[in-house]
């Protein structure tokens, strides 16, 4: 780029075209010159041919390059992702929410509505959106959360905070904490780390070299961390409670005979995303 008053759309179209050319998504030059010129969407298309400030662009394309040679996810350059519709703090102490997990957000919701049960933990809270998102949207229910990254912790309490959410956060490894002060819960909601060590390698380097390896990969073919809440639900989820978990594409059969053994008489669902993969077990036990 020059050093002359280059218009928004002229430096736009220039970072496009370079990502393009490194074989990184070419969307993700919008959302940085968002987040530069704190625009809307609207805010950019109507200033689309005025001048860009020479700072400004400094810094929108030192992002760019940093992002196209190192994969550096955008919401770590922006320090933000949206969930459910609000803006959540994230950085590489925490696993970046992804869409799917909204399913599972959904689901849950069905169970406070239909069945309304009082107290809701979210097991490896990480940011806290799972957490922060069912107190939003259910605010008269009882909602606590732990993870065992003290890191992750700090974000999610900043997160709840700014968003007015009334959520306790615990230090815990995953349900021990409420095992150990003697305490059930009605639901246990969890996103838990569920990728396969062997299959790093296949992973995205916006993935790989960026999200924590706590919050992605579990031992016994991903299976480890379903295998603990599970086991440790006995103590802590009352009788007739509700297990909810994320899963991976693959892992459904397999999750559904680890709750069997332990709830042989549980209503088990197991429910797709939007692409018409295994997503969610829901189970009443």
């Amino acid at each position: 780029m020059s050093n002359m008053a280059d218009t928004i759309q002229e430096v736009l179209n220039w970072a496009s075209s370079f990502l393009k050319k490194q074989n990184r998504e070419p969307k993700i030059a919008e959302i940085l010159i968002l987040h530069h010129l704190h625009f809307t969407k609207i805010d950019l298309l109507m200033a689309l041919n005025q001048p860009i400030e020479v700072h400004v662009k400094d810094n929108f394309i030192r992002d760019i390059k940093e992002h196209a040679k190192t994969g550096i996810p955008v919401q770590h350059l922006t320090g933000e992702e949206f969930f459910f519709d609000r803006r959540f703090e994230v950085n590489h102490h925490v696993l970046i929410p992804r869409p799917e997990t909204e399913e599972l957000i959904v689901k849950a919701l069905e169970v406070l509505i239909e069945e309304d049960p009082k107290r809701i933990v979210d097991a490896g809270t990480g940011s806290g959106v799972i957490a922060i998102t069912l107190k939003k949207e259910a605010p008269d229910h009882w909602i606590e959360a732990g993870d065992i990254s003290s890191d992750a912790l700090q974000v999610a309490k900043r997160n709840a905070e700014r968003l007015g959410a009334d959520v306790r956060f615990f230090e815990s490894d995953f349900l021990q904490k409420w095992i150990d002060a003697g305490e059930q819960v009605d639901m246990i909601v969890s996103n838990p780390p569920y990728i396969a060590k062997s299959d790093r390698p296949s992973l995205q380097d916006t993935v790989r070299d960026f999200d924590p390896e706590l919050a992605l990969f579990a031992n016994d073919d991903g299976l480890a961390c379903y295998r603990q809440i599970i086991n440790q639900s006995q103590k802590a989820l009352a009788c007739g409670g509700y297990l909810i978990f994320e899963i991976g594409a693959s892992q459904a059969k397999a999750i559904k005979q680890l709750i069997q053994a332990i709830y042989p008489g549980a209503q088990i669902e197991i429910i797709q995303d939007l692409l018409g993969r295994d997503r969610i077990i829901r189970a009443k036990c």
